[in-house]
């Protein structure tokens, strides 16, 4: 049987079932998210599926370079709804690959804490693209034996006191904009050139207090317990408790400076299929129930239920200051790896 052959069986099948309801022939509408492991767990997947009659197609990502490749492949095409951090949008809708979202499709938006409600840099032209879902920081970790009092500033990762004992991570983005905000420069996304010399001489001065840069969770929290090392720029909130694992009284701080932070919110592809269905997912995300399981689950804060994020100390998102698209990312990678080959003062 070929293609035509197959199709005109098909069609006689078809006209044999008329007797059979609508419902039982068609299709259920398919849904397809790319998004990150611990996002669309089983439980939400299947509630939402039965509520709508849907299937749910999951992907998941490991980086956003990965999503914005899968994206730019097929125009869009491929998925519907994503997951995705802040600092990622600006070059999306350059690229036309999302659409705004319809507000009026998402009542749970209400539930939104006050920090989540207008979040600059997902709002372009005046349109929102995106539906804040889950944040977290990059803080200061320190040793509460070293600490009884927890340190106030980044200043202290250029303390003689603690040459050698703090440890950062080798991430251009983090390190230039946490030193920006340290130094009091007013936008760290947006950074003259005079702003830019002053970050690149401040980071060569740090050389001579970090006994290393590390890469992963993993790799700063073994560095970390191994001894002698008593602060680090963290990648996150869950090194503290890995930490704690092995033995480290440790802590997080946001020092008075402020530090970045981060909110990964669900985005509708260029392409997507099936606009109401895709606005629906987004909607059942921002449930109060989703955002407490969120940070019951993977200890990051949400964006709906603050009283859960208090449970796990995550009562500091006002004072982060949330990632945006840089002036000119390959900029700041130059001068992180001119930064990294200078020799240390």
């Amino acid at each position: 049987m070929n293609r035509r052959e197959f199709l005109s069986a098909a069609a006689a099948a078809a006209l044999s079932t008329t007797a059979m309801p609508r419902a039982a022939r068609a299709a259920p509408p398919e849904l397809r998210l790319l998004t990150w492991e611990g996002y669309a767990d089983d439980q939400w997947v299947n509630e939402f599926q039965a509520k709508h009659n849907a299937t749910v197609k999951v992907t998941y990502t490991g980086s956003v370079d990965e999503i914005f490749a899968k994206l730019l492949a097929s125009n869009g095409e491929d998925f519907d709804v994503i997951a995705v951090e802040t600092s990622s949008y600006k070059r999306l809708v350059e690229q036309k690959l999302l659409k705004p979202l319809q507000l009026d499709r998402l009542p749970n938006r209400a539930n939104l804490g006050p920090t989540f409600q207008a979040v600059k840099a997902i709002v372009f032209d005046g349109k929102t693209y995106a539906a804040p879902f889950a944040w977290g920081s990059i803080p200061l970790i320190y040793d509460k034996k070293e600490f009884p009092t927890p340190p106030d500033s980044w200043s202290v990762l250029w303390d003689d006191k603690y040459q050698g004992r703090a440890i950062a991570m080798d991430d251009a983005t983090n390190a230039i904009v946490t030193t920006a905000l340290f130094l009091g420069i007013k936008d760290p996304f947006n950074m003259s050139d005079a702003d830019f010399a002053a970050v690149k001489a401040k980071l060569i001065e740090q050389k001579k207090y970090v006994l290393t840069y590390y890469a992963g969770f993993d790799d700063g929290v073994s560095i970390f317990a191994q001894g002698n090392v008593v602060l680090m720029m963290s990648m996150g909130e869950p090194q503290v408790p890995m930490l704690q694992k092995k033995g480290v009284d440790a802590a997080l701080v946001i020092p008075k400076e402020g530090a970045i932070g981060w909110i990964d919110c669900w985005t509708i592809s260029a392409g997507a299929r099936d606009d109401a269905l895709a606005h629906a997912w987004i909607d059942f995300m921002l449930d109060k129930r989703v955002g407490t399981y969120i940070s019951e689950k993977t200890g990051y804060g949400n964006t709906t239920n603050l009283e859960a994020n208090a449970k796990i100390g995550l009562t500091y998102a006002d004072r982060l200051v949330f990632l945006e698209a840089p002036e000119d990312q390959a900029k700041r990678i130059k001068l992180w790896n001119e930064i990294k080959a200078t020799q240390a003062p």
